[in-house]
């Protein structure tokens, strides 16, 4: 179908569709691109070098055991183990994604749902620590 980053799904539900197939997600963490509740996240970028905190910290996701600074530093090593995390956490987020807009059709409020999920894209990620 190629309906794949979080806003072309969120776009697609609205007009009620309800399957999507697309290799996005997972092409996306082969290349060092994660999709996080605060929009995508390019790991290759230097600011994550030093950075302690987790990829996301508004999801339940298993790779957020392992900091920003090692993720990048396993895009940067060519180490297989980073496009295999990286493609966990986006399918993780984009599984997260579709419970809550489940969820939020289910009680009503897929509008306001929708709303929030946009801002905190727009918002942006963290801001970077400072040496």
């Amino acid at each position: 179908m190629g309906v794949g980053k979080p806003d072309d799904i969120l776009g697609a539900v609205m007009r009620g569709v309800d399957m999507f197939d697309c290799v996005i997600p997972t092409r996306s963490g082969r290349n060092a691109r994660a999709y996080t509740s605060m929009g995508e996240i390019n790991l290759r970028n230097a600011r994550h070098a030093e950075d302690p905190r987790p990829l996301d910290p508004g999801s339940s996701s298993p790779v957020n055991r392992y900091s920003r600074a090692y993720l990048h530093h396993l895009f940067k090593a060519d180490e297989m183990l980073g496009p295999m995390l990286l493609t966990q956490h986006n399918l993780w987020y984009y599984q997260e994604l579709m419970q809550g807009i489940r969820a939020a059709i289910a009680a009503g409020n897929f509008a306001n749902h929708a709303a929030a999920l946009r801002e905190g894209w727009a918002r942006g990620d963290m801001k970077p620590i400072e040496a």
